[in-house]
């Protein structure tokens, strides 16, 4: 499967591998994300699916959104009835075990494409067992903001001297505004807002996994803060080198 999961970052931890060596993991809730919508390309000219995580209050979902839980949910009773009406009395009980229970508005919805879109249906349930351990992906989320901060902080300028009355310490550096060019050129490295915005991180590698809890373990650091959402999909390109 190409699509990827929608989860919840918890923070950090380490574990050690089965070499005994100390791994820095990210603990990440992925999923249980629902399929809300199926697009193929004769309907919609592409194909994709809409995934939706986690649950917010009734008073705080959009007419939108009401719209599309209460489309799925009709989906999801009809093929329900269907099924249990079908074949003898064991399957239909089977049928029952295994019933899928109506969705609330989820928090996050978003899309992935996906070749074959014939495998998926509304009202799925996706998990965290579509990875695999020592799998690489890549996690996309919003990185922290830290407001207006100098290019010192920001870009990592080289400081000035530190020695008293130097009156240089974390200055910007020259503009260059004499008679030529007079003017600063682009991409000088200034002051400006830093952080708070998309950030991907490529070819991170599956620890560990956790389908009873839906916990994911990835090496390394994973943008934003902790509860922020993150999107986690199959690595786009390997890492060079």
């Amino acid at each position: 499967m190409e699509h990827g999961l929608l989860g919840k970052k918890l923070g950090m931890t380490q574990v050690f591998d089965p070499k005994g060596r100390l791994v820095p993991v990210t603990l990440i809730q992925a999923g249980p994300c629902t399929v809300l919508q199926v697009k193929t390309v004769a309907t919609d000219g592409y194909n994709a699916v809409r995934l939706g995580f986690d649950a917010k209050k009734e008073k705080q979902t959009k007419r939108p959104e009401q719209g599309l839980v209460a489309k799925v949910n009709r989906l999801i009773k009809t093929e329900t009835e269907a099924g249990e009406s079908a074949g003898d009395e064991s399957s239909r009980k089977a049928k029952r075990a295994e019933r899928v229970e109506p969705i609330v508005a989820p928090r996050v919805i978003r899309e992935f494409r996906v070749s074959d879109p014939e495998i998926y249906r509304v009202g799925q349930r996706l998990a965290v067992d579509i990875f695999q351990i020592g799998e690489k992906v890549d996690i996309i989320g919003t990185s922290k903001g830290r407001g207006f901060a100098g290019p010192y902080k920001r870009h990592h300028s080289k400081p000035g001297p530190d020695s008293h009355g130097s009156m240089y310490h974390r200055r910007p550096g020259s503009m260059g505004g004499s008679s030529w060019p007079a003017r600063v050129f682009p991409n000088k490295p200034l002051a400006g807002h830093m952080g708070n915005h998309r950030s991907t991180i490529l070819n991170l590698r599956v620890v560990q996994t956790d389908p009873e809890n839906n916990l994911i373990a990835v090496k390394g650091s994973v943008p934003g803060h902790i509860n922020a959402f993150v999107i986690i999909r199959k690595n786009v390109r390997d890492r060079k080198g």
